[in-house]
């Protein structure tokens, strides 16, 4: 007879989703974690004859199933939440946000945004995350200590900023930071070129030439409204996929944030490159940018991963939130209520972020050889009762409070919805003490206000 095999850590559920196989949901099983990866997914009575745990955790009215993946955010802009609601892009970013960051960016503010984030995420049910914000090297630091997967796309643009003096030296930090943390198991560096109207040919041929030499993920905003392509039309004469294209930025590794308005021969370029499209349905609606058709993406044979955006233009981190909002919207825009079903919904939120960003193999599923990159969401609230389709209820329903457990790489990060590795109180205490109030003197003053006093 065999003896059992020692592991860290056996998890055992009332329902499991492990995504692969697609459209599947487990009853009473539990997950087998050593040294960081997954050895089994089996019965709860299999387990208890195949491993000897160092911490057995039982978790009866709960879920299992893949820690999410946002594939867009910018983090350290956390702090910026609720600072500029109801305009337009081209007026957000001009008359507020990009004002607001020079007078606040630097270290300390990105540290702050970026724990703040990182708390938010792992709260609600994200395991990695894939970010565009200067001093990528602070956010590398948070993530690190904080225990997170994460992509960090280094900005670049062509006119000088707050982190570097125009697009070569922006490029320069980014092949800097690649090389410091080339090693590290939990993070990778990117290109992050912000967008075709902010990145010039020049600067976007030497970021195609040095990422497929490296290769590197490239992250970018692209077709995110109306106005981006008719601007590209006039300035280029082409639209931005055609213009990048000829460039050499599409490729396997490349994500392309938004996409709203996209032609056939557009999606068939993106196919036939493998490029990635990163939706992010509350910013595009918030920011009225527009509505992806995501199942005409899907059909085209485009992945398509979820992002939530900042939680300036958003305002929240919860992708879960993102992840309802993708499957509404995709029925609409297909007029089919069948367009966008629960599962794919999952799929997108998960091993569809992890293909975007070249973790595939890594993450994204409950299978053998992976990460252990595993959340729990408690079914036992009002809110999910009669409890009849556990995706359903992870879908149409509000969890991203419930999520009670989160371990990445078979670290614990959230522990019956405490957080292991940041200080909650101390960290709210210093965005409420210090940098509130900085940052709220800088909104302009509101047109009226009204007084209840006699």
């Amino acid at each position: 007879m065999t003896s059992p095999l020692s592991i860290d850590t056996l998890i055992s559920a009332s329902w499991v989703i492990p995504i692969v196989p697609a459209n599947t949901v487990l009853e009473e099983c539990a997950i087998a974690i050593k040294d960081g990866a997954i050895v089994a997914l089996c019965t709860q009575r299999e387990a208890q004859h195949r491993f000897v745990a160092r911490e057995q955790i039982e978790l009866p009215g709960q879920l299992l199933m893949p820690g999410l993946v946002n594939a867009h955010c910018h983090s350290a802009m956390s702090l910026l939440r609720g600072f500029a609601d109801d305009l337009p892009l081209q007026r957000w970013l001009h008359e507020a946000i990009w004002p607001a960051e020079s007078a606040l960016v630097d270290a300390d503010f990105v540290a702050a945004g970026s724990r703040l984030a990182i708390a938010e995420m792992i709260s609600s049910g994200t395991t990695s995350f894939a970010d565009m914000y200067f001093y990528p090297e602070v956010t590398a630091g948070e993530v690190a200590a904080a225990g997170l997967r994460a992509q960090l796309a280094a900005p670049i643009f062509d006119q000088s900023g707050c982190w570097g003096s125009g697009a070569d030296d922006y490029i320069h930090k980014t092949l800097q930071l690649r090389d410091d943390y080339k090693s590290h198991s939990l993070l990778e560096i990117a290109f992050g070129p912000h967008a075709p109207y902010s990145c010039g040919d020049t600067t976007l041929s030497k970021i195609a030439t040095f990422a497929g030499e490296l290769e590197m993920a490239v992250m970018i905003h692209l077709h995110e409204t109306a106005q981006e392509i008719a601007d590209s039309l006039r300035d280029h004469h082409c639209r931005p996929v055609a213009r990048i294209a000829d460039l050499g930025l599409l490729g396997p590794r490349t994500q392309c944030v938004h996409m709203t308005a996209v032609e056939e021969q557009e999606l068939a370029l993106l196919q036939q490159h493998g490029s990635h499209i990163v939706h992010c349905p509350s910013s595009n609606l918030k920011l009225a940018s527009g509505i992806a058709p995501l199942q005409r993406y899907r059909q085209a044979g485009v992945n398509v991963a979820l992002g939530s955006d900042g939680a300036a233009s958003n305002n929240g981190l919860d992708l879960f939130a993102e992840l309802r909002l993708a499957a509404l919207l995709g029925k609409v825009s297909a007029a089919d209520a069948a367009a966008i079903d629960c599962h794919t919904a999952l799929r997108m939120a998960t091993l569809d972020g992890a293909t975007a960003l070249g973790w595939q193999q890594r993450t994204g599923s409950l299978e053998s050889g992976k990460q252990a990159d595993i959340i729990a969401i408690d079914l036992s609230a009002i809110g999910q009762q009669p409890l009849y389709n556990p995706a359903s209820q992870l879908v149409y329903t509000a969890v991203g409070g419930q999520v009670s457990h989160s371990w990445v790489a078979g670290r614990c990060l959230l522990r019956q919805g405490e957080l292991t590795t940041i200080n909650r109180a101390q960290l709210l205490r210093d965005v409420a003490q210090h940098w509130q109030p900085r940052i709220a003197a800088l909104r302009p003053a509101p047109a009226s206000t009204f007084s209840l006093k006699g």
